[in-house]
């Protein structure tokens, strides 16, 4: 039998962290998964664009993917998603694994969860939130106060954010904080908590897996209106973390643990049985 897992992850137009993030996830998939080939597909076409006007590399759509996999007499597909939460992009994801194997029943596609999925209240369901904290143990274990940029959606995933923030808080971790670029809480919202607490120096950390042009702009630039600056104006010391989170092991080793959960048909309320058959693009969502 022919088997592939498809890495679907939004993308990024930066090499470097691109190298120490996306690419060393598909390698520990390939090294753990030898069954399987493995494939790269990205969710935003306007990076795919940029990656081939200006450096002429091509990477694949999901469905383009998917369509190649079929085409090459693939029998068993493992669709594992990199996004934190699921938003529009892994929307995106569960309507092209829906049609795909609405059109090609003989084929078994199955879909994996993004990091944040689950919080483990039914017997049997994983707690995904505390998983994730226990991953990045590295940034969080500290007596500074860490401020998390997610990337904030008007989804109605973007609570993801706040289940995460009451989790860390129940478990103690009372000096870590989360606002967002494109949702709430937004980078002022956080701000005025902050300087209720007389926090002094700050920690900036992208709640990202690649650290590409928010974390290098939006939160660690020198613009007027960039998080280190706005933090900095309003009297604190800013400390930057440039790293995305796929550089750390134990966060990749997430991802590992939802493929293989996939492959064993663990939890079943995915929607990858539900059989779809318009597919939609990602701004039909």
């Amino acid at each position: 039998m022919k088997k592939a897992i498809l890495v679907v992850s939004f993308g990024t137009t930066h090499h470097d962290t691109r190298r120490v993030t996306i690419d060393r996830i598909e390698g520990r998939v390939k090294e753990n998964f030898e069954d399987f080939e493995v494939r790269r597909a990205y969710t935003a076409h306007g990076v795919i664009k940029v990656l081939k006007d200006r450096d002429g590399i091509e990477i694949d759509t999901p469905e383009e993917a998917m369509e190649k996999l079929i085409m090459e007499g693939f029998e068993e597909i493992v669709v594992q998603p990199l996004h934190i939460i699921p938003g529009v992009e892994y929307d995106y994801i569960s309507e092209v694994v829906r049609y795909y194997g609405y059109e090609n029943p003989k084929i078994n596609i199955k879909l994996g969860r993004p990091v944040l999925y689950y919080k483990g209240y039914e017997e049997g369901q994983p707690d995904d939130y505390t998983t994730f904290i226990e991953a990045v143990k590295s940034i969080i274990d500290t007596k500074e106060t860490v401020l998390f940029m997610g990337h904030g959606t008007m989804h109605p995933s973007n609570a993801c954010y706040l289940c995460l923030q009451e989790v860390l808080r129940s478990q103690g971790h009372n000096n870590i904080y989360i606002a967002s670029v494109e949702g709430y809480p937004t980078i002022e919202d956080v701000t005025k908590t902050l300087l209720k607490n007389k926090d002094q120096t700050i920690r900036l950390v992208p709640l990202m897996l690649v650290a590409g042009d928010h974390a290098k702009n939006d939160m660690a630039g020198h613009e007027e209106d960039s998080w280190k600056s706005l933090l900095t104006k309003a009297g604190f010391q800013v400390e930057i973390c440039l790293m995305g989170l796929g550089e750390i092991e134990k966060f990749q080793d997430i991802y590992l643990q939802h493929i293989s959960d996939a492959i064993e048909d663990r939890y079943k309320d995915l929607g990858r049985n539900i059989k779809g058959k318009k597919l939609l693009k990602a701004g039909d969502i």
